[in-house]
């Protein structure tokens, strides 16, 4: 390890701000390991080790594939003339939450694809319905992309929409759509759907009016190092401002059945890359308290080293995931016992917490895995 890097990494260990020169050093320079090690040293000071890896039983319902977005990473929506389109009925989506409710769940993820037909209206129907049975259940919904299709559906501001919806029972909102928030990137993956600017932009209304939510990173497919700093140092600005995040999560780009995946300028990646990526952003990003692993995309024996490279979260059971699994991913959905023992045989105790990060239920430690 060069001697700039072994600088850089102890001073983000003892607490100090690295810059994106700095971190840019450790893209390129830093071992696996030294990284793994000073994430985790990091993780420790948040997240003590005598305190547990958190989870939340959640299921995320895709209400329509019906999108006008033409994403060239997404293998799981349709233009609207499509045969194979659908939209989920208020029955169909009542089932699938009351399912939820009856194994304990307590986030409903709620996301689909830019609808021409669906405008203000629809979302405050279905919300003040979910939330009417179902109050029990946290509406984790949307994304910054979705929020400004309505705006332009409807014509209406941004504040005007995440008021209204906050009024029809909205309480969090998900980091869906950021992938990597730099123009030049957007331009070759999704040129149709929101800007950088916009997505910060909605961001930072819906946290000054009160909702709070995750930010996100999809990464491994156009964008340089340089250009995954961009990303986390657009994050991190915006948490100064408001403090409205309260997780980051990054995933590996999914390449089956999607346009993307022809792309000559696509690079491979692997968990090597996406763990150096996940432990650099705890070190980044300071000002974050929770960085959740992502099994969905890297299988259970990454998401248990992503424990030991700074992530503090397991994420959730995802009772159902339609987006990345249509890329072909096969680790889409869990369960309680399932996500406890990868927990515990990572060598921590396990909780399931609320989509706030309080704790509702702690495992007894006694079950660890041997």
């Amino acid at each position: 390890m060069s001697l700039n890097a072994e600088k850089i990494l102890a001073k983000a260990v003892n607490g100090s701000r690295i810059t994106v020169e700095e971190t840019l050093i450790l893209f390129e320079e830093a071992p696996l390991l030294e990284l793994g090690s000073a994430a985790d040293q990091i993780r420790q000071k948040l997240h003590p080790n005598d305190k547990p890896v958190t989870f939340v039983v959640d299921r995320n319902i895709n209400y329509t594939n019906i999108c006008t977005a033409g994403c060239r990473f997404c293998a799981f929506a349709f233009q609207p003339q499509d045969k194979r389109t659908y939209i989920l009925d208020y029955e169909t989506i009542a089932q699938k939450t009351q399912e939820l409710v009856d194994l304990g769940g307590t986030q409903l993820l709620l996301q689909g694809g830019h609808n021409p037909d669906f405008g203000l209206k629809y979302y405050q129907e279905l919300f003040q319905k979910i939330r009417h049975d179902f109050p029990t259940v946290t509406l984790h919904a949307l994304s910054p992309s979705e929020i400004e299709h309505i705006c332009q559906v409807d014509n209406l501001s941004v504040e005007t929409v995440i008021n209204k919806l906050i009024e029809s029972g909205w309480q969090s909102l998900p980091g869906g759509g950021a992938e990597i928030l730099v123009k030049r990137v957007r331009d070759i993956l999704s040129p149709l759907k929101t800007s950088s600017e916009a997505w910060l932009e909605i961001m930072r209304v819906a946290h000054k009016a009160g909702i709070e939510g995750s930010a996100t990173m999809m990464f491994g497919h156009v964008e340089t190092f340089a250009e995954r700093i961009e990303h986390l140092d657009k994050l991190r600005t915006l948490q100064d401002e408001t403090n409205g995040f309260r997780a980051f999560i990054a995933w590996t780009f999914q390449a089956g059945g999607t346009p993307l995946a022809k792309d000559p300028r696509v690079k491979e990646t692997d968990a090597f890359d996406y763990l150096r990526t996940q432990a650099i952003a705890r070190l980044f990003l300071d000002n974050f308290k929770n960085i959740q692993a992502s099994w969905v995309t890297q299988g259970f024996g990454i998401g248990q080293t992503a424990l030991h490279f700074g992530a503090n979260d397991f994420g959730g059971t995802m009772l159902e995931e339609n987006v990345v699994s249509a890329a072909g991913t096969v680790h889409s959905k869990s369960n309680t016992d399932e996500l406890v023992y990868h927990i515990n045989k990572a060598g921590f105790k396990a909780a399931q917490r609320d989509t706030f990060y309080n704790i509702l239920k702690e495992f007894n430690a006694s079950v660890l895995a041997s």
